[in-house]
């Protein structure tokens, strides 16, 4: 594979539509972009790859995925598998955002932080967030400034958890002060310093955060709400919170369970969203893939258990659109541009010069994701994947 590409004759969502363009690609950056673009003499080892038939998109963003496994809440039996490479790389995925969330005792900071340099060195952009769904968060270095300013990979804190039987039932005192320290921590470290916000099923829904920011100088942007479409109550209260100035994530992991018994589809979420007249900047969807999507009963005994896939990320951003309306590009923009900017991934999730060679190639006419380019590596060919996971078997 040669270190500069050519991609020729695509159709440019940036997420925004470019029409018809050539990209030009030299190691892992997006050197040009126009129309008949000529890089030289003919002497320089240039791959050239047709793209005329596809959309050329930028790689996605998955900000929600536990990349060692969640889960735990039947028993030790119950934990979820890691994540492999190809679990992203076939699903379009270029950069993933990695998190704990029920378990901080057998899941571990330390792990997690390794497994995120594994898929690095793999192929793949990866990050995580300190904490858990646990207050006080446990971190690595005391604090979790101190996390986000000396760990590179740390970009954030969380998934802290709110409305949930399985929180911590933070106050709003703790709420703020981590709130407060991941803003200090991100500003003294030029990251995002986002709060994930874990959102369950309980009465309380939103109100916490509104009640954490009022009579302070935290915003709600500092909040990021994820599992915003788990039901009609939780959607309505998320509305209210985007409209407020908020960023909301719609989860793309589901059971058909939680469909039948209220839980609105990530895509027609997006849809509705959309119509409410809430910018699609304000929108993003994750997959929370390889978690525990856990069956419980009203008195909270577990009922059943499946597993989140990253690969639900596309498939419900390509639900919106062949099912909902959604345009192709706000639907790429939710999950491209929007989460890489509401994290603070400026040179991710846009098609544009000295950004990264994060780049997918979908087949205009059934909107599959054909090819995959992750800091300009090809890793998926012809829906192939082409390089896999140090420990995957070789996929045909």
């Amino acid at each position: 594979m040669t270190a500069i590409k050519l991609f020729k004759n695509a159709h440019v969502l940036a997420p925004e539509d470019l029409g018809v363009l050539d990209v030009l690609v030299a190691a892992n950056k997006i050197v040009a972009i126009g129309k008949d673009l000529n890089p030289g003499d003919g002497n320089l080892p240039i791959e050239m790859i047709d793209a005329n038939g596809f959309y050329l998109t930028p790689g996605f963003v998955d900000s929600l995925v536990h990349f060692i496994g969640g889960g735990g809440e039947g028993g030790f039996a119950t934990r979820t598998p890691e994540m492999q490479l190809t679990d992203a790389t076939l699903g379009g995925v270029t950069t993933a955002i990695g998190v704990l969330g029920t378990d901080a005792t057998t899941r571990t900071l330390t792990n997690l932080l390794a497994k995120a340099h594994a898929l690095e060195i793999e192929g793949i952009s990866t990050y995580c967030h300190t904490g858990s769904y646990q207050v006080p968060c446990r971190t690595i270095m005391g604090s979790v400034t101190d996390d986000l300013i000396l760990i590179d990979k740390f970009i954030g804190v969380g998934e802290i958890a709110i409305s949930d039987h399985r929180s911590s039932q933070p106050s709003l005192t703790e709420l703020r002060k981590v709130a407060a320290e991941a803003r200090v921590g991100g500003m003294l470290a030029g990251k995002g310093g986002i709060v994930s916000v874990h959102v369950g099923a309980g009465a309380s829904l939103l109100d916490p955060l509104h009640r954490a920011i009022a009579g302070t100088e935290l915003q709600l942007s500092q909040f990021y709400p994820t599992h915003i479409n788990r039901n009609q109550a939780i959607f309505a209260a998320g509305l209210r919170f985007a409209q407020a100035g908020g960023v909301i994530d719609f989860t793309t992991s589901t059971t058909a369970y939680d469909l039948k018994h209220g839980e609105v589809a990530a895509a027609q979420a997006l849809a509705l969203a959309l119509t409410q007249g809430i910018p699609v900047s304000q929108l993003t969807l994750s997959s929370d893939g390889n978690a525990s999507l856990p069956i419980f009963s009203s008195s909270g005994q577990l009922l059943g258990l499946e597993v989140g896939k990253v690969s639900s990320l596309y498939a419900s951003a390509r639900s919106a659109v062949m099912d909902y309306q959604v345009t192709l590009s706000n639907a790429i923009a939710a999950i491209t541009s929007s989460p890489a900017d509401v994290l603070g991934l400026h040179h991710k999730g846009r098609i544009a010069v000295d950004k990264d060679a994060d780049i997918v190639l979908i087949d205009k006419k059934t909107l599959h994701i054909d090819s995959v380019f992750a800091k300009g590596k090809t890793m998926v060919k012809a829906a192939k994947a082409v390089v896999v996971g140090t420990f995957e078997t070789k996929l045909n």
